[in-house]
C-alpha cells in the first residue's frame, strides 16, 4: 500500500465521528496506559506472593465474580442516572481499590479487594459502550467500536511491555500507577463529556406509548440471550490470555517480562491491523466473521500447547488477536442492532455481564485445569469451545435483517442528537470485543 492509500485509509477510518466520540476514545486511552492489575494479578499471586495457581485463579474469578455483580446494575444506573455519572462513580472508585489492592496482604484481604475491584471496574462499561451508541450514527458503529477497541488495545501494547518490567522491580509500583491513570480518566469525563442519555420522545396524543424496558424485557429476548451466551463461550477462551497463558509461562520458566512482551504482541498488532481490518470487515457478511473469529480465538489458543520457546508463545498470541481484532466491533455493532434506544444500558449490562461471567468461570477452569490434569488439556478445551461458538454463531446469525438497524432502531434514533450537540460536540456522523477487556474494558 503507498503512503498516499494509507493516508486516505486512515483519514476515511477515523473522519465523521463526533468530538465527543474523540473524548471517550482518549478517556478509553488514558484508562488502558494504566492496565495493570487483571494482566499481573496471576504472576503477582503466583510469583510474589507463592499462591498456587489455584488460588490465583480463585482470586482472578472474584474478579470476575464482581464484574457480574456489578454488571447488571451499572446497566440499569446508566439508563437511570445517565451515563456520565455512572462512570464517575465507577471509575473514582476503582483507582481508590486498586491504590488499596497494592497494600493488602492478608490471602482474605487480597481477594475481598479484588472482589470490590472488579465490581467498581466493570461498572462504566455499559455506560461507555452505551454512550458510545447514542452519540454515534448507526451505520458508523463498527467503526466507532473498531476504534475504540484499538485505543484500548494502544493503551494495552504500551502498558503491557512497560509493566513487565515494572513488576520486576516492584508489583506495588504497578498497582499505584493503575490507579493514578484511572482517577486521570475520571477527570477526564467530568471536564470533557456531556451527558449523552436520549430524552424520552413525547407521545402524541392517541399513539401509543412506547414500551418500557426493564430487565425482564432483555432476559426474553431469545436472539440476544443466544448472543450473550456465545460471548460467554468467547469469553472463557480469550481471558486465558492473562490467567492460564501467565501461569503455564510462569511454569516453563519464562519470567514476567517475557510475559509482558508476549502479550504485547497483542496489543501491537491490534494497533496495527485494526484500521485495515475495519475497512475490510465493513464489507463482509458478518456472520461469516463471527464464525471466522470463532475459530481463530478456539485454535489459536488451542496451539499453545505446542509453545516451548518465547517466540512461539509469541506466535500463537499473534493467532488468537486476529480473532480479537474482527470479533470485537462486530459483535458489539450486533449488540447496539438488538438492543432498542432507552434500553441501551440494560442490554449493555446484560452483554457486560457474559464477559465477567467469563472472568469468573475461566480462571477456576483454568487454574484447575492447570492443576490436576496440565496446561495441555485447557489448550485442547478451547479449541473446542471455538468450535462450538463458531456453530453457535453461524444459528445466531440465520434470518437477522441486513443493515445497521433492526426493529429495535428504526425510529428511535432522534434522541441520540442530543449527546452530540451538547458542549461543543458537534454533529452526529453521517457516513463500529470483553475488556481488552475483547474484552470490554472500564
Amino acid at each position: 500500500m503507498s503512503t498516499s492509500s494509507l493516508r486516505r485509509a486512515v483519514h476515511e477510518s477515523v473522519s465523521g465521528l463526533p468530538r465527543a466520540f474523540w473524548w471517550l476514545w482518549t478517556s478509553t486511552l488514558v484508562n488502558r496506559l494504566g492496565a495493570f492489575v487483571a494482566t499481573f494479578m496471576a504472576l503477582y499471586l503466583t510469583i510474589e506472593r507463592g499462591y498456587s495457581a489455584s488460588f490465583a485463579g480463585l482470586v482472578a474469578a472474584l474478579y470476575g465474580l464482581g464484574g457480574a455483580v456489578a454488571s447488571i446494575g451499572a446497566g440499569v444506573l446508566t439508563d437511570r442516572l445517565g451515563r456520565r455519572p455512572t462512570m464517575l462513580a465507577a471509575q473514582s472508585s476503582t483507582a481508590v481499590l486498586v491504590a488499596v489492592l497494592a497494600f493488602v496482604e492478608h490471602p482474605v484481604a487480597i481477594a475481598g479487594v479484588a472482589l470490590l475491584v472488579g465490581m467498581a471496574a466493570s461498572a462504566s462499561r455499559p455506560a461507555v459502550q452505551a454512550m458510545m451508541a447514542d452519540i454515534v450514527a448507526p451505520e458508523d458503529r463498527v467503526r466507532a467500536f473498531s476504534l475504540n477497541y484499538w485505543a484500548i488495545n494502544l493503551g494495552f501494547a504500551l502498558s503491557s511491555i512497560g509493566a513487565g518490567f515494572i513488576a520486576e522491580y516492584s508489583y506495588r509500583a504497578g498497582f499505584l500507577i493503575e490507579a493514578v491513570m484511572t482517577m486521570a480518566c475520571a477527570v477526564l469525563v467530568f471536564v470533557k463529556l456531556p451527558e449523552s442519555r436520549p430524552d424520552q420522545a413525547p407521545t402524541a396524543a392517541g399513539s401509543a406509548a412506547a414500551p418500557s424496558v426493564n430487565l425482564g424485557t432483555v432476559l426474553r429476548d431469545g436472539r440476544f440471550m443466544a448472543l450473550v451466551g456465545l460471548s460467554v463461550l468467547i469469553g472463557l477462551i480469550f481471558q486465558q490470555g492473562s490467567v492460564a497463558l501467565p501461569v503455564a509461562m510462569g511454569a516453563d520458566g519464562f519470567s514476567s517480562g517475557d510475559f509482558g512482551l508476549a502479550i504485547g504482541v497483542n496489543g501491537v498488532l491490534i494497533v496495527v491491523l485494526q484500521i485495515p481490518v475495519t475497512r475490510f470487515i465493513a464489507r463482509r457478511d458478518p456472520r461469516r466473521l463471527l464464525v471466522v473469529s470463532a475459530l481463530l480465538a478456539g485454535y489459536g489458543f488451542g496451539l499453545t500447547a505446542f509453545a516451548g520457546s518465547l517466540a512461539l508463545y509469541a506466535l500463537t498470541v499473534a493467532v488468537w488477536t486476529l480473532a480479537e481484532v474482527v470479533n470485537a466491533p462486530v459483535q458489539m455493532g450486533l449488540v447496539v442492532r438488538l438492543s432498542p434506544t432507552h434500553g441501551r444500558g440494560r442490554y449493555q449490562g446484560v452483554y457486560s455481564l457474559s464477559w465477567s461471567v467469563g472472568s469468573l468461570a475461566a480462571p477456576l477452569i483454568g487454574g484447575r485445569v492447570i492443576d490436576e490434569y496440565g496446561a495441555a488439556w485447557l489448550w485442547g478445551g478451547c479449541a473446542a469451545v471455538g468450535t462450538v461458538a463458531a456453530v453457535g454463531y453461524w444459528g445466531l446469525m440465520r434470518g437477522l435483517p441486513e443493515g445497521p438497524e433492526t426493529e429495535a432502531e428504526t425510529g428511535t434514533e432522534s434522541g441520540d442528537t442530543s449527546g452530540a450537540g451538547e458542549a461543543g460536540a458537534g454533529p452526529k456522523a453521517v457516513s463500529g470485543p470483553p475488556e481488552r477487556d475483547a474484552q470490554p474494558t472500564g
